[in-house]
């Protein structure tokens, strides 16, 4: 299993050094073997507005970084000009000597659109279709595209990647259709639990690995990345009430996707009619629920065990979300816990304790 850190930003918690947390964590996992960094793009919200463009993220951690991937987690690529995300990321990707990696999104929020009204409808399209583009400019070909004069023009990118082919996911947030278009792409998952149960997940990966076989040969595997809060400590009902308040916070945030699979356990129950206060219940029992089975939480030894359950549903790395609200010295020293864990749970070791 790899390891990997996830961000998204609790703006109220980073003061005045408001990227503090993210370099130096960056600069731990770096320095202790960790897989990959993500970044996200979100806009026009204070949860996570700090991560408006993923590669200016991206350039500035290649400059501290020696060898972990510096990944876009993600790139709502209907919103930019596929050449734009190419060129970005072609400049990360020499940065970082070769380090560069992106998942792509169609999006989801309308309002994310200002940067692109026209594209909303289509969204899902133009992700194919940003795929596509994203490959041909990187291998250096030259793509036809119209110009300010309403000519076609065909152009390359520049500056030349130091890879030769630019890793690349599709985010999911638990669509089936997104796990089998990106098999029939042949490109990662990066995907979460909010929305979908371990169970369910392990149906859309066997899915994903299903397509990229018929796709790309039986012996293509793909990688699925899967984002999960974390914080791990020496007494696991300690860390319980360390993330309550935050992470019940994150849960309010995203009370859509908490809805949508509480409905599949009540149905006929209108759960948009809810009142403020059966919402906060929901929200309370979705708590106890992802803290035993959809997050990183607890000790050393608790995530022994998630990590044999995720491996079992098919997931290659673990992108640990660090900065959802526990105060940052807490999260930093919360690193050397996961850090034993990435230990652990190598591939051979924890075959061996199985």
């Amino acid at each position: 299993m790899e390891f990997g850190l996830f961000y998204f930003a609790d703006y109220g918690s980073a003061g005045g050094d408001r990227y503090r947390l993210l370099l130096e964590s960056v600069k731990f996992a770096d320095r202790h073997g960790f897989s990959s960094v993500w970044t996200p793009e979100r806009h026009f919200h204070e949860f996570g507005g700090q991560y408006p463009n993923p590669a200016v993220v991206g350039a500035a951690l290649a400059a501290v970084t020696e060898r972990i991937s510096i990944r876009a987690g993600s790139v709502v690529a209907p919103l930019h000009h596929p050449m734009r995300i190419a060129e970005d990321w072609s400049v990360v990707d020499n940065l970082s000597r070769g380090r560069a990696g992106v998942s792509l999104a169609s999006g989801w929020h309308a309002v994310d659109f200002v940067l692109q009204p026209d594209n909303y409808r289509a969204r899902k399209e133009l992700l194919v279709e940003a795929v596509e583009t994203v490959r041909r400019l990187w291998a250096r070909e030259e793509v036809v595209f119209r110009d300010g004069a309403g000519q076609e023009s065909a152009v390359r990118m520049f500056p030349p990647p130091v890879q030769a082919e630019l890793p690349i996911w599709l985010t999911s947030a638990g669509s089936a259709d997104t796990f089998r278009t990106a098999g029939r792409l042949g490109t990662g998952v990066l995907t979460h639990l909010i929305g979908q149960d371990l169970p369910e997940l392990a149906r859309n990966v066997a899915a994903y690995r299903e397509e990229l076989a018929a796709a790309h040969g039986p012996d293509a595997r793909g990688h699925v990345s899967l984002m999960l809060h974390t914080l791990l400590g020496d007494d696991r009902e300690k860390v319980r009430e360390e993330v309550r308040e935050p992470f019940g916070d994150y849960l309010r945030s995203s009370i859509g996707l908490i809805m949508k699979t509480a409905a599949a356990a009540m149905p006929g129950i209108d759960l948009e009619r809810l009142s403020a206060e059966d919402r906060e219940f929901l929200v309370a029992r979705s708590f106890d629920r992802y803290f035993d089975t959809g997050g990183l939480f607890g000790t050393v030894d608790d995530g022994v065990e998630t990590v044999r359950r995720l491996r079992g549903a098919g997931v290659d790395e673990i992108a640990c979300l660090i900065d959802f609200g526990v105060p940052e010295d807490r999260v930093l020293d919360g690193l050397h816990h996961l850090d034993a864990l990435r230990v652990r749970c190598s591939d051979d070791t924890l075959e061996e304790s199985a």
